[in-house]
């Protein structure tokens, strides 16, 4: 039995996040997989990423490597997958999702936080939630990885950073989780928490492997919080949040659209049936966009 090549970005999270999919995959039709790093403009580029085009800078290395044939698949955090499909690539399984939140991490609530505290986030969806949380915060743009993050606060510099918790989970560094932010707080990125598994839409007979991994109910929350992105042509540089979640063959849906300086706020909820998640999130897009949303995209 030959051993499937698995594509991943080299960083911890996704060496952790791709064996997870790895094991699954082994654990549930006994073939074997190894792990192939790769390098992305997202990890040579220390740019911010709305500066240096948000979405797609983590996953096209890894799609050309599929294309070409020097991997099978490839595994990607979803939030980083742009949601315009590529040519010849099929997104062919949607693991279960992990925790959707994100996390505050520091040494106390946000609410504990003094006035004038210094906050990281490179997430411009984040900022304009803080910011409309706690207007006295001073948010400061950040990017790396969880530990140069994380290491922020430890070493002074920082009083908090927001990260996913998702993410913090698979490594093992909760420790300094202050607060996990719920929905009604602050809406995460569609997508977050959720991991994407994609191979060439040729190969018939991997696809039909991989699907062995999907899960539905993650499949229709995560569709419809990407419809809703889709449709106000929004990437990870628009302060956009969503969750959706499926419950009793109820599919239900919030979204929301928020000024960068958090003084502007548009949040609105659908529900429908889970067989319907596009449609779904393509409706509520359209009713976000009646209210404002896109000039609220376009800055304070």
């Amino acid at each position: 039995m030959s051993t499937l090549k698995l594509a991943t970005r080299k960083s911890l999270l996704a060496m952790t996040q791709s064996g997870m999919v790895a094991d699954a995959l082994t654990a549930a039709t006994g073939r074997p997989v190894e792990l192939v790093g790769i390098t992305t403009e997202g990890d040579v580029n220390k740019a911010l990423l709305a500066q240096i085009g948000g979405t797609g800078v983590f996953v096209n290395r890894l799609r050309e490597e599929i294309l070409a044939g020097s991997v099978d698949f490839a595994v990607h955090s979803l939030k980083d997958l742009p949601t315009t499909p590529a040519e010849g690539i099929e997104l062919v399984a949607l693991p279960p999702r992990h925790d959707h939140r994100d996390a505050l991490c520091g040494p106390g609530k946000l609410s504990e936080l003094p006035a004038g505290a210094r906050v990281g986030t490179g997430s411009p969806r984040r900022v304009a939630q803080l910011r409309a949380l706690r207007p006295d915060l001073e948010v400061v743009p950040i990017r790396g990885n969880a530990d140069t993050r994380l290491a922020k606060v430890s070493d002074g510099e920082l009083d908090a950073v927001v990260l996913a918790n998702a993410g913090l989970t698979r490594i093992g560094r909760t420790e300094l989780v202050g607060e996990l932010f719920e929905p009604e707080q602050m809406l995460p990125a569609p997508g977050q928490g959720a991991l994407a598994v994609e191979c060439r839409a040729d190969d018939a007979e991997l696809i039909e492997l991989l699907r062995v991994l999907d899960d539905p109910a993650t499949r229709a929350a995560v569709t419809a919080e990407r419809a809703v992105l889709a449709v106000l042509e929004a990437g990870c540089s628009a302060p956009v949040g969503a969750f959706a979640q499926v419950e009793n063959e109820v599919l239900s849906l919030t979204a929301t659209v928020v000024s960068l300086d958090g003084t502007r706020q548009i949040r609105l909820s659908a529900s429908g049936h889970p067989e319907h998640a596009a449609e779904l999130g393509r409706e509520l897009a359209a009713r976000l966009f009646e209210q404002g949303a896109d000039k609220l995209m376009e800055g304070p």
